[in-house]
């Protein structure tokens, strides 16, 4: 008479039964946290006061445009966040097209303070191309973002 060995399914299920058995074991004897560990970015922890160095640290302020109901927007991220920013909308002769201070607010995509502004100006354009710029002032940190290329409507009476 001869022994037979255990199916090899049953191998498999065993083994991951106490495995599974000691991840849990292991889970629950984890310390629990009982505050959240504040948080840093970019070397400087969440609610610190701004210095110059943690400013010169900073990410530089970036925007982006689209359309949304038949208007130039315009969207941003890497402000302050609380703080107030300054957007205009400018032809490529300096002409103000269109401006408005606004509050940068956390977003759960854009990182830092975002904007998003839906303006005054008319889009899409037929035919114009990128005939204008957009930028933005961070008054927090006193930074400019680079400047956006956009197009600009206008009207030709």
């Amino acid at each position: 008479m001869r022994i037979l060995a255990r199916s090899t399914p049953h191998r498999m299920r065993r083994t991951t039964a106490v495995a599974a058995s000691a991840v849990a074991v292991v889970a629950l004897s984890a310390p629990v946290a009982t505050s959240a560990p504040a948080t840093v970015r970019d070397g400087v922890p969440a609610g610190a006061p701004l210095t110059a160095e943690a400013l010169k640290k900073a990410p530089t302020p970036f925007l982006f445009h689209y359309t949304f109901n038949n208007h130039l927007t315009i969207g941003g991220g890497h402000f302050t966040v609380g703080g107030r920013v300054y957007l205009v909308v400018k032809l490529n002769n300096g002409k103000v097209m269109f401006s408005r201070w606004v509050t940068a607010q956390p977003h759960s995509i854009t990182p830092g303070g975002a904007i998003y502004v839906e303006t005054s100006v008319a889009s899409p354009c037929g035919g114009s191309g990128n005939n204008g710029y957009a930028r933005a002032f961070d008054r927090t940190t006193q930074t400019w973002s680079p400047r956006l290329p956009v197009p600009v409507c206008v009207r030709i009476d």
